[in-house]
């Protein structure tokens, strides 16, 4: 009895018929490639917008700040016929509020932010609270967008911190940079 010749696609595939295929490549290469080009990305817009937030400002020169002693204290109110002693961003910060809520014994600045740049801008106000021998009790910060040139902004720094004692507030730093 002969044997029948095999119908083809049966038994071993002839060469170049496909045959046993070599291994599949990975992704991985892939994976580990972009994910590191990601990284670098972030890595690089996190600098960028560092250095656009603290670095920045809107050309204006900083003038040094004044004594803290020029600082409205707890239970004064400012008003508008005093002059601003400091100019750059330090000069367009004043505190018109600074109290201990009574229900909660947390401290706040009310403040009022007048952008005297030419351009829209950003701030950022460190606020400190202090009791009447000059400790620091607590701190807060304050921040508004987009103030254009002219425009006024009243922001809150609220502290976080339970004080009973009578506090006064002082803005220890102003960031501004433009919008």
């Amino acid at each position: 009895m002969s044997h029948p010749e095999p119908q083809p696609g049966w038994g071993q595939p002839s060469p170049g018929q496909g045959g046993p295929r070599s291994p599949r490549k990975g992704n991985t290469g892939k994976i580990i490639g972009f994910s590191c080009l990601g990284a670098i990305v972030l890595v690089v817009v996190l600098i960028i917008a560092l250095l656009a937030i603290g670095g920045g400002d809107d050309g204006e020169p900083d003038q040094p700040h004044t004594s803290p002693a020029t600082q409205p204290t707890a239970g004064r109110t400012p008003t508008s016929k005093e002059p601003q002693t400091d100019s750059g961003p330090r000069g367009d910060v004043r505190i018109t509020a600074c109290e201990v809520d009574s229900a909660t014994n947390w401290p706040s600045a009310e403040l009022t932010i007048t952008n005297r740049s030419s351009k829209a801008s950003n701030y950022v106000v460190q606020v400190e609270f202090v009791d009447a021998s000059n400790t620091r009790l607590s701190e807060a910060t304050a921040a508004t967008n987009n103030v254009a040139p002219g425009q006024q902004s009243e922001v809150t720094a609220q502290g976080l911190d339970q004080i009973t004692s009578k506090i006064t507030c002082r803005i220890t730093d102003v960031t501004r940079y433009a919008s």
